[in-house]
């Protein structure tokens, strides 16, 4: 067997060694029997060529052991191994992060108003009493109650929402002040707002089972359950969102025990209610408005186009910490060369005439902020024009759009009707008239039978374009007779027949020319 191999090795070209000859296979086997079956010194030093850590060196092991256990020496570096993994999962977690999936959960997040836009602009003397109201309470245990009144979708609950914020930057405010929100929408009633404060404040196990005889007693309870303890008793700030649907409630329970404890020296408490209603003390009863402090703060759609612009902007810029911040300045200036475009001003300026409350911005960055994806990565002028578009479409236009041309005729002769009558309600019979009218002086207009035209015109009811008119008597009369009004506008109407598709010329020339 050996000779086969050494003339095989012979055959082969070798590499001459400076120092040493080529080994052969004969003295590679010879030496494997020496290192295996007699553990010499010479054999046990060949691993030290290897470069392991200091601590880990063949010096640092007994030569005096035996082999398993010298195995087992050179197998300790697995154990640093962990560190290893854990730097490169660390590694591939940073370099699998996707910034444009982040950019679609923070604005989205946005725009449902769980988070808050970064800026607030329009309200920083209201914010600024607001804050020293709640800091107040929460520092010097000072009871404090308010009511921020104002319109809806004005930014009532997003100022709180940010005075809150920012007081939680300091930590001792944030350790100690509790915030318990309720929802007069949701809690109905006395029982299920208890309920709720209990669930807040996180005092289910401190009731437990106990009967109480009132709810006063029952609150007083939860109360006094914060002063156990070492630390003194924590400063609740209650927050109270649709304020006038909780003064609906039966005695105003709930408000009385609130507004009792803020004037008595027991738990430091701060009660805000939010509220559209401007009349919403005369709601309260004498005990629940002697207890209130009478303290007011009123809000109005009072932003001018440029901050209106800087809450656009404010709702589609990344802040300071996001993690790549070389992604965030790129998609900041996108969005600040986007807002500089003639098409988005235009909309913006539009839309703010219409409405400028908080509402309907989110409505009209809803669309381009779900159009964000890989194939769509910024958001683009067009697409602001797409979302205006889509939110300010009138609805009886474009259902004026899919009506029949026997349906659009009798549309446009009860606009004839009202102008001729000056507004007065219509009956059927005058319609197909003013339409028998106008299809017998066009020859090429086909005429319908009164049966058709009839049902033509209950479907046009149906669609509620045209409606029954409130006070014609307390007598039936036949379906013929009956006074309607219509609800499509003029405007809506010849909007409607530039769009209609393939709409006749004699029907366009109708529309503003009368046959009377």
């Amino acid at each position: 067997f050996i000779p086969r191999y050494r003339m095989i090795t012979n055959n082969l070209p070798q590499i001459e060694s400076p120092r040493k000859r080529t080994a052969t296979v004969t003295d590679i086997a010879s030496s494997c029997d020496r290192s295996i079956f007699s553990p010499s010194k010479k054999a046990v030093k060949s691993p030290s060529k290897l470069e392991f850590p200091s601590h880990l060196t063949v010096s640092s092991v007994n030569m005096s052991d035996s082999p398993c256990k010298q195995r087992r020496a050179v197998k300790s570096p697995r154990k640093t191994s962990s560190k290893m993994r854990n730097s490169l999962h660390n590694t591939k977690a940073i370099e699998d992060f996707d910034p444009l999936n982040e950019v679609q959960r923070i604005l989205r997040l946005r725009i449902s108003q769980i988070n808050k836009p970064p800026v607030i602009s329009g309200y920083e003397k209201e914010q600024k009493q607001l804050y020293d109201l709640i800091k107040r309470t929460a520092t010097t245990g000072e009871s404090n109650s308010l009511l921020l009144i104002g319109p809806r979708g004005c930014g009532k609950s997003m100022l709180i929402r940010s005075v809150v914020e920012e007081l939680c930057t300091d930590p001792l405010i944030k350790e100690n002040l509790q915030l318990v929100q309720l929802q007069g929408l949701l809690q109905t009633d006395d029982k299920i707002a208890l309920r709720e404060i209990t669930r807040q404040l996180k005092l289910e196990n401190t009731v437990g089972d106990r009967v109480f005889r009132s709810f006063a007693e029952t609150l007083q309870f939860l109360l006094q359950a914060l002063k156990k303890g070492d630390q003194a008793s924590k400063p609740i700030l209650f927050v109270l969102d649709d304020f006038d649907l909780f003064a609906q409630h039966k005695n105003q329970t709930l408000l009385y025990n609130l507004y009792d404890v803020s004037q008595s020296a027991q738990t430091p408490v701060c009660i805000i209610g939010i509220t559209c209603r401007l009349d919403v003390v005369e709601l309260l009863e004498k005990r629940v408005k002697s207890r209130f402090s009478h303290r007011q703060l009123y809000l109005f759609n009072k932003r001018t186009l440029s901050q209106y612009v800087d809450l656009c902007k404010s709702y589609l810029t990344l802040s300071s910490d996001f993690p790549d911040q070389n992604f965030a300045e790129m998609w900041n200036q996108s969005i600040q060369n986007m807002l500089e475009e003639v098409s988005v001003k235009d909309i913006l300026e539009r839309q703010f005439s219409m409405t400028n409350d908080v509402r309907g911005l989110i409505s009209l960055l809803t669309y381009p902020v779900c159009q964000v994806s890989p194939a769509h990565p910024w958001i683009v002028g067009s697409d602001m024009v797409t979302s205006f578009k889509l939110i300010s479409t009138d609805t009886k236009s474009a259902m004026l759009h899919g009506i029949s041309t026997l349906e659009l005729c009798l549309i446009i002769a009860m606009k004839h009707l009202k102008e001729i009558y000056e507004g007065e309600p219509f009956n059927f019979e005058m319609v197909y008239s003013e339409y028998l009218k106008f299809a017998q002086k066009r020859s090429g207009m086909q005429v319908y039978e009164k049966a058709v035209v009839m049902k033509a015109y209950e479907h046009l009811q149906t669609l509620e374009l045209v409606k029954a008119h409130i006070g014609g008597g307390r007598f039936q009369v036949q379906k013929e007779y009956k006074l309607m009004n219509l609800l499509v506008h003029p405007s809506q109407i010849l909007d409607a027949i530039q769009k209609y598709p393939g709409c006749p010329t004699e029907i366009k020339h109708w529309t503003t020319h009368s046959i009377s």
